[in-house]
């Protein structure tokens, strides 16, 4: 089922999510209609807040890049990161902040303790797109938005599209629920 994604101004985007206790009928169906609502939405990262679950749960599947193509298509419980090397530098975007982008610099490759589908404890190193991707979706269960992560500069640029979406104005070509802000 395509679930609405929340907009910038709604307040489940900036709690950190609870921890998942285990997986259940009603986490595998919403891992399902998040898959479903993140590939209708042409995204490639969602967290369960951007749905309006608060819940350590993120699902991601890049194998629409180039150069990802191989990629299989992840379910995250309860990451941790463990470490990270390296950094870079990339213009990010999200669906709950739909039509801005801004450069983010973010570790280029990290280690992540978490659970998977079956809610089976896993440790995995993860570089370029999907280590973005991961960091971008823990960002969300931890009440962090990509535009939080922008330089001072870059953020005054997207201020009149960021007031916007907080008065409930949003050209998005997927179902979106916002909350506006008084």
């Amino acid at each position: 089922m395509i679930l609405p994604i929340t907009i910038y101004s709604d307040d489940v985007l900036r709690r950190k999510a609870k921890p998942l206790k285990g997986v259940d009928g009603e986490i595998e169906e919403l891992v399902g209609s998040m898959f479903e609502s993140m590939r209708n939405a042409s995204g490639i990262g969602l967290a369960a807040p951007q749905v309006g679950h608060s819940l350590r749960l993120l699902v991601l599947d890049v194998s629409s890049l180039s150069n990802y193509e191989n990629e299989k298509p992840m379910v995250v419980i309860n990451p941790h990161i463990l470490a990270v090397r390296g950094s870079n530098e990339m213009e990010e975007g999200c669906l709950s902040v739909p039509g801005v982008q801004g450069d983010v610099v973010r570790p280029a490759s990290l280690t992540l303790k978490y659970r998977d589908e079956h809610f089976e404890e896993r440790l995995g190193d993860f570089s370029g797109m999907v280590a973005r991707v991961i960091q971008h979706e823990i960002d969300h269960l931890n009440g962090t938005l990509f535009v939080d992560r922008l330089e001072k500069r870059d953020r005054r640029k997207i201020q009149k599209e960021l007031a916007a979406l907080a008065s409930g104005v949003v050209n998005a070509a997927y179902p979106v629920v916002t909350r506006v802000l008084l």
